[in-house]
């Protein structure tokens, strides 16, 4: 508690009333009645040309399948045997990937010949039809058994699907499996020594994290073995391991997307979203699952989701906030990636305005209190009953989450108002505000990690120091990556906007990817369409 300054809170004297959940009313927006519809800019980021001014490696993405599919090069069926060759390669592989920790032969098989009769007969469902995608297996997903990183939930195989999964099917998509996470999202590195799921491997080094908690998905994308994940994120388990592995992720507004049928660990900090091979698939991936749920208590009067001025041919207009004193807060190779991509912003008609994000230290205190606080009271049951079948870790969160008393939850809330209060003000003034994803590349995987699994708090520390603002205040967020460090290892750049405003963060994060000279093949790389 003192090390990491967590008993702040008790020396705070805060007045506002608490707000317990970041739910924020749409705003009044200026008529886009003209503007293009979401599948317009859909069509438009399926049908445009590959950069073929670019040489060597690229992520093969929803285009590359649809191309593929649509000119009769490969069928779904086709590809999902391909998938599973792969997967079976994975679980030999030294060491072995643990990217998809179940999945079933005969459930892709006959999702993909569905899929395969759709193309045959031009009646296809969406523009996600035959496309492989994995989920957290935090989502109930049918017939997986829906364990949570854990060795003792999900006993019995998953009967109903969570929203998302269902969308998913109904937009035709080939779920290929369930994806390894950290026990019960406890940490942000994705270590999980437990019998069921072992420690899945970063693809750009097989011996550094993937980051988590959304491990296994960030290291499914980025190792090619489905261009679309889907994740969650409480304190940046989308944004960190798909910034340790080098592929896009969003965190959409709090409420955007259903979290129906996932485990609801933390109600006030958690927000589903995709990991991506590319700006572009998220934004796809996006505009499918983006919509109310009448199962799912938060967001039910969101505005409309739309893609408005994504493929804008510039920035021009556009104000980016930077706080340097807290943007500098990180390694000095990536502080230097990140300030080339803002220049790099800059020169495409954007201006970069300094702001000034007030009482960062509260907020990071106050995020952490409110997590480790809702996970605690949760999973008290299973603290009680499967304690010793819990991670080291795991034990040690949520040991530390019974510190806070319910004076620290409150006044955590109270600055919870402070927090979205700043964040108005800033959003009046400029359209978004850039961090760098995180302040570090993936860490190294020791040798005792594989038994006992990794408890580094200041590592966590460290990891969520630019994704917790998003999960406290329900912004959402979306991290592009940018560059490599001189060991190889991924870098990027986050972009965060005001409530609801997921289309602005697209916008800016098309741009974000120009910026990358080259993408870096990953050492662990199957290419599912070759």
């Amino acid at each position: 508690m003192r090390m990491n300054n967590f008993s702040l809170m008790r020396s705070l004297d805060i007045h506002e009333d608490p707000t317990f959940i970041p739910e924020v009313a749409a705003g009044v927006t200026e008529d886009k009645s003209e503007a293009e519809s979401p599948s317009d800019v859909i069509k438009q980021l399926t049908d445009a040309r590959s950069d073929s001014a670019r040489s060597g490696f690229s992520f093969k993405g929803i285009k590359d399948y649809l191309e593929c599919y649509r000119s009769g090069k490969l069928t779904p069926t086709q590809v999902a045997k391909n998938i599973i060759a792969m997967l079976e390669d994975c679980d030999k592989s030294t060491p072995p990937l643990r990217a998809i920790v179940q999945w079933d032969q005969e459930q892709i098989m006959l999702m993909a010949e569905a899929s395969t009769t759709r193309y045959r007969n031009k009646c296809t469902l969406s523009c996600l039809d035959g496309i492989p995608v994995c989920l957290k297996e935090e989502f109930k997903v049918v017939p997986y058994h829906h364990r949570v990183g854990t060795v003792y939930l999900g006993t019995q195989p998953e009967t109903e699907d969570a929203t998302v999964a269902k969308k998913l099917r109904e937009a035709g998509a080939i779920i290929i499996g369930v994806s390894n996470m950290h026990e019960l999202g406890t940490g942000t590195t994705g270590c999980n020594p437990n019998r069921y799921h072992k420690i899945p491997r970063n693809p750009y080094n097989p011996n550094h994290f993937t980051g988590g908690s959304s491990s296994g998905s960030a290291a499914a994308v980025a190792a090619g073995l489905c261009p679309v994940a889907i994740g969650t994120d409480g304190g940046g388990s989308v944004r960190i391991p798909a910034s340790f592995c080098g592929v896009v992720g969003l965190k959409g507004t709090f409420g955007r997307i259903s979290c129906h049928g996932s485990l609801p660990l933390s109600y006030s900090t958690v927000s589903v979203g995709p990991i991506c091979t590319s700006v572009a698939d998220a934004a796809i991936v996006y505009s499918i699952l983006a919509e109310p749920d009448l199962l799912y208590p938060y967001g039910l009067k969101q505005p409309k989701a739309t893609l408005s001025d994504m493929c804008a041919p510039d920035l021009k207009g556009l104000k980016l906030g930077v706080d340097w004193t807290f943007f500098k807060a990180c390694d000095a190779e990536v502080l230097s990636a990140c300030e080339k991509a803002v220049k790099h912003l800059q020169s495409l008609g954007a201006s970069v305005v300094e702001v000034s994000l007030p009482e960062m230290e509260e907020a990071r205190v106050a995020h952490v209190i409110c997590i480790l606080s809702e996970m605690r009271d949760f999973l008290q049951p299973d603290f009680n009953k499967h304690f010793h079948e819990m991670n080291l870790e795991t034990r040690a969160s949520l040991a530390l989450a019974c510190q806070f008393t319910a004076l620290d939850y409150i006044k955590a809330n109270r600055q919870r108002t402070r927090s979205m209060r700043f964040l108005q003000e800033i959003f009046s003034t400029v359209n978004c505000i850039l961090t760098p994803g995180v302040p570090c590349t993936a860490p190294r995987i020791y040798e005792s990690d594989l038994l006992t699994g990794s408890s580094d708090m200041s590592l966590t520390v460290r990891s969520m120091r630019f994704m917790q603002l998003g999960n406290f205040t329900g912004i959402p967020g979306l991290v592009v990556p940018i560059g490599y460090s001189t060991a190889g290892l991924p870098i990027s750049l986050q972009v965060m906007a005001k409530w609801w405003d997921e289309a602005v963060l697209l916008r800016i994060g098309l741009k974000l990817e120009q910026f990358r000279d080259q993408t870096k093949k990953p050492s662990i790389y199957y290419d599912i369409l070759a």
